[in-house]
């Protein structure tokens, strides 16, 4: 598929952009970065098929180096491409702010024409990005992103600082952005009906509601409740929050409840999911001996050999499924049966368990009789 060069590859898009394309067959990476000798960049845009033109300056110290970082790099890479001779493709990830009247904006808006201008003159093809706060892993907190500093300070204990929790904030997420670069690249990237490409699917919420989102996942650990990876944002926001975690914290521990037995400890509940749990049992012990009513749940013995039986309530014959983690199988629990799961070997049994509702105290739907 050629080779691609990647300017800002060190940066927060140009890194997960160079992660999707180092996994494509034929595609050569060329990267430029900001430590780069400004010389260098003349020879990997003369070897280039297709540039991805990802550079820029979004927080300065002098305002006056947007200007130099976003307009002057872009329109050298241009002049190089037009003395390579070849009307080489070209994207450029821009802002929404390039609509706004304010000095960052203006430098983007100006790049982004005078991308335009090399399209019309070359007839290469250009694909110019107006890209909302861009979120996901690699990003830097107190400088790519809101979401990356509220992920980052959640996830080391530090305050969330929000002067107006009702401002909204328009987010996508890398893994969308690089999608769509990647379609642009190969030729079929969503357009809006402005015919400019855009990143099709986008989320908009309030500071003070991604504040509250992703204040709760810290809890999760305590409360084994499972965040609501049904919904998009949730899913993506929870992955950003654990990149952030403090490497010596990757682990934690469950609440283990031991006796004689052997032990149980619950690993995961949601309404939506149920309730996971893991049993580890001694040779000859039995386990259950109860009913439900309405709630069912499935067993698999991944360690060991057992026997789960089964008796009807209101029958006498005892049904017997001899498991064996040598040959995993999942067991269903049905309601209106009583069961018992008994380690018949020599060794633990290890049992994961799956309840199709997480157990309530106050209602728990669990009926002691023995099989």
């Amino acid at each position: 598929m050629g080779k691609v060069l990647v300017t800002g590859s060190q940066g927060f898009i140009g890194r997960n952009l160079i992660a999707s394309l180092s996994t494509l067959a034929d595609v050569t990476v060329l990267t430029f970065d900001v430590e780069d000798p400004i010389a260098s960049l003349g020879d990997r845009v003369a070897e280039a098929d297709f540039v991805f033109h990802l550079a820029g300056v979004n927080r300065p110290q002098d305002p006056r180096e947007f200007t130099e970082g976003n307009v002057g790099l872009t329109h050298q890479l241009l002049d190089l491409l037009r003395a390579s001779g070849r009307a080489v493709p070209l994207l450029i990830s821009s802002s929404i702010q390039a609509a706004l009247e304010n000095p960052y904006g203006a430098s983007k808006k100006h790049a982004e024409e005078l991308v335009h201008a090399y399209g019309q003159e070359t007839g290469a093809p250009v694909y110019v990005f107006r890209l909302p706060n861009v979120f996901g892993k690699w990003s830097r907190p107190n400088y790519n992103s809101v979401v990356a500093t509220f992920c980052h300070n959640t996830a080391h204990g530090l305050p969330l600082v929000i002067h107006d929790p009702t401002r909204e904030v328009h987010l996508v997420h890398v893994d969308d952005v690089v999608t769509e670069f990647l379609a642009a690249f190969q030729g079929s990237p969503h357009r809006g009906s402005d015919g400019e490409p855009l990143v099709p699917r986008t989320f908009t919420l309030s500071l003070g509601e991604l504040a509250d989102r992703i204040g709760r996942f810290p809890q999760t650990r305590l409360t084994r409740e499972v965040p609501d990876v049904a919904d998009e944002l949730t899913r993506r926001l929870y992955s950003m929050y654990l990149s952030y975690l403090p490497e010596d914290q990757f682990a934690y521990p469950l609440d283990t409840k031991r006796d004689p037995r052997g032990w149980l400890a619950e690993v995961l509940r949601s309404p939506a999911l149920g309730q996971i749990f893991v049993s580890v049992t001694r040779p000859g012990i039995v386990r259950g001996n109860h009913w439900h009513h309405t709630k069912t749940e499935k067993f698999l013995v991944v360690s060991g050999e057992a026997v789960v039986r089964f008796r009807q309530l209101a029958g006498t014959d005892v049904i017997e499924y001899p498991v064996s983690g040598a040959e995993p199988r999942v067991v269903d629990i049905p309601p209106g049966y009583t069961h018992s799961i008994t380690n018949t070997g020599t060794t633990d049994v290890v049992t994961l368990f799956w309840a199709s509702e997480p157990f309530d105290p106050g209602r728990p739907d669990t009926y002691a009789l023995h099989v």
